[in-house]
């Protein structure tokens, strides 16, 4: 007997369609619902941007808002640590002059015009937040705490209110998580937000002329799955849009080595297994090295963890400690001293020379080759020549792919290069600069690492492209 209850929140089968879905419910989803709702940026009648050009352009149409601008015109000649111009061009309007160190406050105004909004929903498998809520809540974010900021709460105000402190300007990844949520919360977006909601597959096509006879020349995309309820039940739905975007972010599918023995059940791919194991006690300062594979900050973070509780490490990367696209690398030493304490470590402990520190050791440019049931792990070093390592846990920690297994084709035919498996930061989803819509398929739109924006600063303009792309269809549409 089923004892599901019916949730008639989702409407679990809907023939009638949304204008909007929104797959995915981190930072791009939240913003692009924020905009959705009717919240209108405005430029401040007294602001004086300080970037000369775009203070002339933005005076030539006083009283009109971002959303209703040509962003191509605006956006041309911005430069900055994004190659999106959408994404530098909201960025400069939030912040005007953050890469300079400077304070300068956001040159844009928020006016709540309800009769601008647009009917979507947001469908996530977590909390409101995303993928924040599935990390270690004590971590320290990569990017300064307000750079993490959405639209008109700044993180800074949010967390003096919750009487919490940024640390050297960066904040944990649990403030983030809950800043997340409150926002959804503070700014009346909730009613949009669906949790719990696992989307299984998205079809489209055109639809059937109506009874009427007139036909609907716009697509149509089904977008099926199943929500799981407070008591743990799974029920089905089936829901219809005339457009949808996909925010789902780029943590849902770790990458493998695709080595033998990978799957056997003490090789793990998230940092939670290794939190896991310590407060079970299966891995100790008594036991075997844990092994951490990777070279990103993933890999670093997991160091850190291991080192706070004392537990031995053995650390593998295909990378020279000085290849510079190692990402510690490009970091800052005076912002991010632990990762840099990280370099560090690789560099100094490395299995070549004598470790000055204990508990350590790193194993530059040594190729993983095999996992044994009796827990060693077999690499290739520099010279050819194969080692073996006892280990009690292994953490593969190598990047993560986007899972888009609900779309035709797994979304492969979306990618910039359709040949290739589609990556956040090498093959991203092909979208149109300013609009963010696909340029395979109509009415489908990506924003965030799918799109290739991989920073939550400048996700935001994702966001704005495709409320502005959605607010032009609405006005052309016939009465």
């Amino acid at each position: 007997m089923n004892n599901c209850r019916k949730d008639q929140q989702l409407g679990v089968s809907s023939s009638e369609p949304l204008k909007v879905i929104i797959i995915g419910n981190g930072p791009s989803g939240i913003c692009l619902s924020y905009l959705l709702s009717g919240y209108t940026p405005y430029v401040k009648p007294d602001a004086i941007h300080p970037h000369p050009l775009l203070q002339r352009k933005l005076a030539e149409a006083p009283g009109v808002s971002i959303l209703d601008q040509d962003l191509d015109y605006l956006s041309e000649g911005l430069e900055g640590r994004c190659q999106s111009p959408v994404a530098l061009l909201f960025d400069a309007l939030l912040r005007p002059d953050t890469d300079f160190g400077g304070n300068v406050e956001s040159v844009l105004t928020w006016k709540h015009q309800k009769e601008r909004a647009i009917s979507h929903v947001v469908l996530g498998r977590n909390m409101p937040g995303g993928a924040w809520h599935s990390i270690e809540g004590s971590m320290v974010t990569l990017s300064q705490g307000q750079w993490m900021g959405l639209p008109d709460l700044e993180v800074k105000d949010w967390m003096r209110r919750k009487r919490r402190g940024l640390r050297n300007s960066r904040a944990t990844a649990g403030d983030i998580a809950h800043y997340y949520r409150d926002y959804v919360t503070k700014k009346g977006l909730g009613h949009n937000f669906m949790s719990g909601a696992v989307v299984t597959a998205v079809e489209w096509g055109t639809p059937e002329p109506s009874s009427s006879g007139a036909e609907d020349p716009r697509p149509l995309f089904q977008v099926s799955g199943f929500l799981t309820t407070e008591d743990q039940c799974q029920q089905p739905f089936s829901l219809y849009a005339h457009n949808v975007v996909l925010a789902t972010g780029t943590s849902d599918s770790p990458a493998q080595l695709g080595i033998p023995g990978e799957t056997l059940p003490f090789i793990h791919h998230e940092l939670s297994a290794l939190e896991a194991a310590t407060r079970a006690g299966t891995v100790s300062p008594a036991s075997d090295p844990v092994l951490i594979i990777g070279a990103g900050l993933s890999a670093a973070d997991a160091v850190l963890y291991a080192h706070h509780y004392n537990i031995p490490v053995i650390h593998a990367f295909r990378r020279t400690v000085d290849d510079p696209g190692l990402v510690f690398n490009q970091l800052p030493k005076m912002l991010y001293p632990e990762y840099h304490k990280v370099h560090q470590m690789m560099r100094e402990q490395s299995i070549l020379s004598p470790s000055p520190y204990e508990g350590y050791r790193s194993l530059p440019e040594h190729q993983p080759v095999l996992f044994k049931e009796d827990h060693q792990a077999m690499f290739l070093d520099p010279t050819g020549l194969h080692k073996v390592f006892g280990v009690s846990l292994v953490l593969v920690l190598i990047g993560s792919h986007p899972d888009l297994s609900f779309l035709p084709g797994a979304g492969a035919d979306l990618a910039m290069d359709p040949s290739q498996p589609l990556s956040a930061k090498r093959n991203p989803i092909d979208v149109e600069p300013f609009t963010y819509q696909s340029t395979q398929q109509e009415a489908l739109y990506a924003v965030g690492p799918l799109a290739g924006d991989n920073f939550v600063r400048f996700v935001q303009g994702g966001a704005l492209a495709v409320a502005s792309s959605l607010l032009r269809k609405e006005a052309r549409k016939p009465p």
